[in-house]
Order: structure tokens, then sequence, then C-alpha cells
């Protein structure tokens, strides 16, 4: 067995500092999640674990170990936004992930404005120049391999509705680097920006 690699089975552990899975898959667009509970309290929180997964209709996921509010507000009303963190923002972001009661906003936590939707009655954030308006199409428990229940339940929207500042689109384009969006790494404490330095292109063949 080659030595140049270190391997590991993850149900046995991994053996390092930290685990590496995160870091591997990353880094990561952050799902900022806003959602209400049934009484109308809001609540904002952000998720690692996301990502788009269709293109017509769009549709967006993320991941929430634990059956947190997030997860159960939508369930209950079926709707969510997801809005964009992005330099200036992310030490608010960050401040939306401590652990509160239920019945604390993190919209007021942070500092935010809860800019109302046009579709949905879940606001987004009204600082982020990025928002989906979005409706619940799927809410699944993740399973192992044997088919056994794990507490990690995947939330699937189709967006509905999107705010782009228009100062993002360059000749009906929208710029990534313009909005120098945060994306989560895989250390403890590590984010990444994504800026025009790092802007490399490559057409798909033909």
């Amino acid at each position: 067995m080659s030595t140049d690699f270190h391997f590991y089975e993850p149900f046995k552990g991994h053996g390092l500092a930290h685990d590496p899975f995160n870091s591997i898959v990353g880094p990561r667009p952050i799902g900022w999640i806003s959602s209400r509970d049934a009484t109308g309290l809001l609540n904002l929180a952000p998720y690692s674990f996301f990502n788009a997964f269709n293109y017509t209709p769009p549709i967006i996921g993320f991941a929430s170990t634990g059956y947190k509010d997030s997860v159960r507000n939508i369930e209950r009303t079926g709707e969510f936004a997801w809005s964009l963190t992005t330099r200036t923002l992310a030490q608010a972001m960050n401040e939306t992930a401590a652990t509160v009661g239920p019945e604390i906003d993190e919209f007021a936590l942070a500092g935010l404005t809860p800019e109302p939707s046009r579709l949905i009655q879940v606001p987004r954030v009204g600082e982020s120049p990025v928002s989906f308006e979005c409706r619940l199409t799927q809410l699944i428990q993740l399973r192992t391999a044997a088919g056994q229940e794990v507490t990690t339940w995947l939330v699937l929207g189709e967006v509905v509705a999107i705010h782009i500042a228009k100062h993002l689109l360059r000749d009906g384009v929208y710029d990534t680097t313009l909005a120098h969006p945060v994306l989560r790494g895989g250390g403890p404490g590590d984010y990444f920006e994504i800026n025009a330095e790092q802007r490399f292109r490559m057409n798909r063949p033909r």
C-alpha cells in the first residue's frame, strides 16, 4: 500500500487534528437562510452545506445537522429565503451562527434589516445584494449506505423570485467577483473571499 496517501475509513476516525472532509469539499457557498415560525418570529442562520441543485426550475438546498429552528420553520410554513454573504457582511453572518433560543431574532441580534419579500412571507437580508425567495419542494432525512437514518435533514426549495443589485450586472451578465462573496473553508475558522484576481476562463468543448 502506498505511503504517499493518508487513507482512512470515516467510521473508524480520520486520525488527524481536524476532520479533512469539510476542507476537501470546499470552499463552499454559504446558505444564509431566513425563515419564519408559525407565530411570525424570524430566524436567520448560516449553513455551510449549501448549493444549487437544478437549473430549470432553479432549486437550491441546504443540510442541517440536527432538526434546528430553520428546518422546523420551513417544514411548517413551506417558505424560506437565501441571502448572499459578502465580505462586508461576513461578521454579521458569523453573529447569526450563535447558539441562541428560538425566541431570539437573529436579524436584530446581528443588526440586519428584514427586507420584505415579494412572493413569500419570509423576509430577506436587506443589506445583501442578492437574495432568493424559495418555496419548499422536499425535506429529506439523510440515511447511511446501510439505510440507517442520521440526524441530518436536507431542505430543497424552488427559487420563485430573485433580487440582484444592479451594480453587479455588467452588459447583462452577473459578475460574481463584484459581490465579493464569502465561502466557508474546512478549518475551524477558515473562510475565503472571491475576487477578480482569482478568475480564469475556459469555454466548454463543442
